[in-house]
């Protein structure tokens, strides 16, 4: 076996692939060359520099495995990967604990303007009655995000004995009581925090999650610490925040804009600001080293390694009559979580018609389950480790199969129970993806694009008046369907608009007369 590094990783790692391959060490190697000279190797390891793109794929005749020493891989064409069925692994746990401590040291130079303090000496000044901290001990610490970095914190905070509230609205109380922690709603977090902490991925929805009406809930003199993602604290609106001692201080180690070249965030002194630097630190690289490579072993021992982000490898035959099923488990897991309104509890899937007899119907359930946890977990959630996230999560998975299939020739019935609601979709590939039932409602969709879902009573001129409104905001109607049951009861309508709508227009809709619930759907 012959594995070639395109990119610098520690020489740990290396020594582990040399027990059992041919390793080639090649740093500066071009793209070019990598096209010209990867027909010869099983199995490539990079970081960030190099770029796996599909040409560099299709020239790996004998590629088994892509491994990236880290935890991204936007430099990974994985869907050329996945079709040629080559796995894609990462080192998501290298991180981890380093990204932690990072935002531990944050919290206490925030507490005790450890920044400011040493610059000030470092001009010549001898300030002490300055720079009055405060002590971590007694506080309350609000965690934003419960997954393997918000936990790392956890534990360390609990040290300092620190209280600590989290807002997570996708773990249950039964997983939160194990690690001993209080969860609330985010408004009680904002509110009762003295220092908050954010561990949650950049989404839509989390994009500007802590803005102006959030800083005016908080503490006085509350602190912030984001070593996340850029983009989840709306900069200008912290900076106003800071700039009038709404706030006693943030740190930010990302930023929207990297790096923050205009920013006014460096004008201020109550602010610390660090390059992205949270995966920085010797233990990690060994650690996401040391893990790539093993991941590469596992493959050339004939195992199964631990970090798959892409679909396991699957014979040309097998993956053939799968594959159509895939788009459509990813689509109705996708539109699924999107309607989620609280923890989520139970997540059960019925295949049904043609899918009944297919021996590999948990592969379909894996994609249903990463669109599901994916977006709303830090930790990156794949095919292998889905089914374990979702029991750490307390959530129960159930499968069955139904020789009925309502008239298609297969169907996938997905429902999904959170703190408040369920839901139940229906879809089926006939061509392409087709949603064909949203709870009792018959409809036909293609899952794609913008699209709202309201819940309203069946009276006339409340459709009408639904498209008023948005059209006083120009969102343009491009079309429509309407599901009920009875006449004058309860009616669904999926509209599908130009663009997406946002929050406050979402809300003027909600408050219309007969109109139960808008629910924004982006696939």
């Amino acid at each position: 076996m012959k594995v070639i590094i395109a990119d610098q990783i520690n020489e740990k790692g290396i020594k582990n692939l040399e027990e059992v391959a041919d390793v080639v060490v090649d740093f500066s190697i071009t793209q070019e060359e990598l096209i010209s000279k990867i027909k010869d190797f099983d199995a490539i390891i990079v970081r960030s520099r190099t770029k796996v793109t599909r040409a560099v794929i299709e020239a790996g005749e004998k590629l088994k495995i892509i491994a990236r020493a880290g935890v991204g891989v936007d430099n990974v064409d994985v869907e050329a990967a996945t079709e040629r069925g080559v796995m894609v692994v990462n080192a998501p746990e290298s991180a981890s604990i380093t990204v932690a401590e990072l935002t531990i040291g944050l919290i206490l130079a925030l507490a005790r303007k450890i920044s400011i303090a040493d610059k000030s000496v470092k001009e010549g000044r001898w300030e002490k009655s300055k720079f009055m901290g405060t002590e971590l001990n007694g506080k309350t610490l609000g965690i934003i995000g419960l997954g393997r970095i918000g936990t790392q914190v956890l534990k360390r905070a609990k040290a300092f004995g620190m209280s600590i509230l989290v807002y997570d609205p996708y773990i249950t109380k039964e997983a939160a009581k194990e690690l001993g922690v209080d969860i609330v709603d985010f408004q009680t977090l904002l509110k009762n925090s003295d220092i908050m902490t954010i561990h949650v991925p950049l989404s839509p929805e989390t994009k500007y999650l802590i803005s102006k009406d959030q800083f005016k809930m908080m503490k006085e003199n509350a602190i912030i610490v984001n070593a996340a993602r850029g983009g989840i604290i709306n900069e200008d609106d912290l900076y106003e925040a800071l700039k009038i001692g709404k706030l006693g201080g943030a740190a930010l180690d990302v930023f929207e804009k990297e790096p923050p070249e205009v920013s006014p965030l460096l004008t201020l002194d109550n602010v610390i600001l660090t390059p992205h630097i949270g995966a920085s630190t010797k233990e990690a690289q060994i650690d996401a080293a040391v893990r790539v490579a093993n991941e590469v072993k596992t493959v050339f021992e004939g195992g199964t390694p631990k970090n798959v982000i892409n679909m396991p490898v699957l014979d040309k035959e097998t993956l053939q009559k799968v594959k159509p099923h895939f788009k459509v488990a990813e689509k109705l897991g996708n539109f699924l979580i999107q309607t989620a309104k609280g923890n989520i509890k139970e997540v059960n899937i019925t295949y049904c018609g043609e899918l009944a007899e297919f021996p590999k119907q948990d592969i379909i359930t894996r994609f249903l389950l990463k669109e599901i946890l994916d977006p709303i977990l830090t930790e990156p959630v794949n095919l292998i480790n889905a089914h374990s996230v979702a029991k750490n999560r307390g959530i129960i998975i159930t499968e069955g199969k139904r020789s009925d299939a309502k008239g298609h020739k297969n169907l996938i019935k997905v429902g999904m129970q959170d703190d408040e609601t369920e839901m139940i979709i229906e879809g089926t590939f006939n061509e392409e993806p087709r949603i064909v039932k949203i709870n009792d409602y018959k409809l036909n969709i293609k899952p794609k694009g913008n699209m709202l879902i309201v819940k309203y009573k069946d009276l006339p001129g409340t459709i009408g008046t639904i498209g008023t409104k948005l059209g006083e905001h120009n969102i343009n109607i491009a079309t429509m369907q309407v599901g009920r049951k009875d006449l004058g009861g309860e009616a669904v309508m999926i509209l599908k608009v130009d663009q997406n709508v946002l929050k406050d227009i979402v809300e003027e809709v909600k408050r219309l007369k007969y109109v139960y619930d808008v629910i924004p759907i982006n696939l």
